[in-house]
């Protein structure tokens, strides 16, 4: 049966009041007892007194009757009138006093007395009429008769009777007040010693059914304070609030423990994964590194290439100018030959100047894809990192969602990085082909150049033919422009995207070192929750 803790203290809280009410009714109907003889003591005193009056009245009268008929004063008459009006106020109380006895004993003999008072005053009365009209002598011989006397001595047996009852009647009231005060007295005494041994006891038994398990729940809660986990609370097969409170402290600290070996787990898993994130992260950044530092020396190509192409098309330019002052010196006959010839040394000098930096350019353009295709390399290991990152940082769990922003911004700007390579690469390929068709002109220009020293010695002829080559030099020189022209356009397009290529480098590197701090105070958070962990006693 389940009896819990508010029932047992409501059960002594009633025992309680049901001892503190039968000591109460108890000493309530003693009391009412003690008071119900009380007032029948001063009852019966009442009635003493009463009679006590009845006969002191009735002497008085007697004893100025007496002083009247000796000295036939009147002055007597005076307590004698006063001793029969006292006497017919008492006598009536006595007899009302005698009639709430209900004892028909003392009725009775009330009754016997009243007429006994009458004969006495009318005696008296008699004895004083006759005292008056008569004289004392004849007043005197009527006392004497002893009619009076003996009605006296009457009344007074009567009274002693009754004073006597009276007498053994409080004597009975007396004795029943001092047994109701003795029982009384007893009542409480044993009453409150019994009370308060039995509430006592039950205390003593609530107190220690409710005390003894709480202090072990606390010595638990203490053991738990100072991160002790190992121990349990002994079960006391109750189905009351203790019990409940203790069975739920049972669970709880099994809860506990299975958290923390839970958080202990994925503490663990959190150091593992934080150490790999550092080396992953450590290797991007020297990948990042390396390839910024490739990046800074193809740009530093590409601004050369820029130069030496920018050059080639001033220099086009310049044969361009040349070549149409050729054709008007040719115009000018053969005076102009000598000069011809002496242009046309320096057109070949101009045109192997200009092959040797076509060349140069060719050499250079393949540099570039080179470093193209080592950009295009970095581009997808740094994919290939990011994809590993974004793997270890959704193995992480909660913790490794920034990793997993880093990885998509890091494979975002390897995919940037590789349009950007491609573009470049397309723009290397333009630039081939216009330096390999600048390369056949030139070698074209020169065979001109070289049959037009030929015939510079002819007049006529001469001078046809080498109006005829001036004028595919023209045509060849206006390519160069044009070809030269589209060359640095792809230049300073390469120039712009490895720019891009750089700054994006730069971003790697700043967010891989981001990256690398973060799974450093991820590690150091780790620690310290196994720290924190390993401070409880399993």
């Amino acid at each position: 049966m389940k009896i819990n803790i508010g029932t047992k203290i409501y059960a002594g809280y009633f025992l309680a009041i049901v001892i503190l009410f039968i000591i109460g009714m108890t000493s309530y109907v003693n009391i009412r007892e003690l008071l119900s003889d009380s007032k029948w003591v001063t009852h019966r005193n009442e009635v003493k007194n009463d009679i006590t009056s009845v006969l002191s009245a009735l002497k008085d009268a007697e004893t100025g009757q007496r002083g009247y008929i000796i000295t036939g004063d009147e002055s007597y008459l005076e307590r004698y009138f006063k001793g029969i009006d006292s006497l017919s106020g008492k006598f009536k109380n006595l007899q009302t006093l005698i009639i709430d006895n209900t004892d028909p004993i003392q009725i009775r003999r009330s009754e016997k007395l009243k007429p006994l008072i009458e004969s006495k005053l009318a005696n008296m009365e008699e004895s004083i009429r006759i005292r008056r009209s008569k004289g004392f002598a004849a007043a005197a011989e009527f006392v004497m008769v002893g009619e009076g006397k003996n009605t006296m001595d009457d009344i007074r047996a009567i009274c002693t009777e009754m004073t006597r009852e009276e007498d053994r009647m409080l004597k009975d009231q007396n004795a029943n007040m001092e047994a109701t005060t003795k029982k009384t007295y007893s009542t409480v005494l044993w009453g409150m010693s019994i009370s308060v041994i039995i509430l006592a006891l039950v205390g003593f038994i609530i107190t220690r059914n409710i005390a003894k398990p709480l202090k072990q729940v606390t010595r638990t809660a203490e053991l738990i304070a100072k991160g002790d986990l190992s121990g349990n609370i002994g079960s006391f097969n109750r189905n009351d609030e203790i019990g409940g409170l203790m069975q739920s402290f049972n669970k709880m600290i099994k809860m506990l423990r299975e958290q923390n070996q839970e958080i202990l787990k994925g503490v663990n898993v959190i150091a593992s994964t934080s150490s790999q994130i550092i080396a992953s992260t450590t290797q991007i950044a020297a990948s990042s590194a390396e390839t910024a530092a490739a990046i800074s020396e193809t740009s530093t190509t590409v601004e050369e290439v820029q130069q030496a192409a920018k050059q080639s098309a001033q220099k086009a330019k310049n044969v361009a100018d040349s070549s149409q002052r050729l054709a008007q010196i040719f115009q000018n006959g053969q005076k102009a030959v000598d000069e011809t010839a002496n242009g046309m040394n320096s057109i070949r000098e101009q045109m192997e100047s200009i092959a040797q930096t076509i060349v140069r350019l060719s050499e250079q353009s393949q540099s570039i894809g080179g470093i193209i295709a080592s950009v295009t390399d970095i581009a997808d290991q740094s994919n290939l990192l990011a994809v590993n990152a974004a793997i270890e940082a959704a193995k992480a769990g909660e913790q490794g969602k920034g990793f997993v922003v880093v990885a998509q911004e890091i494979k975002n700007l390897a995919g940037q990085s590789k349009q950007a390579t491609l573009q470049v690469k397309n723009i290397l390929n333009d630039i081939q082909k216009a330096t390999i068709a600048a390369v056949v002109a030139t070698e074209q220009g020169s065979k001109a150049v070289e049959a037009g020293v030929k015939q510079s010695a002819q007049a006529g002829e001469a001078i046809r033919i080498l109006s005829e080559s001036s004028n595919e030099a023209v045509q060849a020189a206006i390519q160069i422009v044009a070809s030269s022209q589209q060359q640095v356009i792809g230049i300073d397009q390469v120039g712009v995207a490895m720019q891009n290529i750089n700054q994006a480098s730069a971003d790697i590197s700043i967010s891989m070192v981001q990256s690398e701090k973060s799974a450093k105070n991820l590690n150091e958070l780790g620690q310290k929750l196994k720290e924190l962990i390993e401070q409880f006693k399993m």
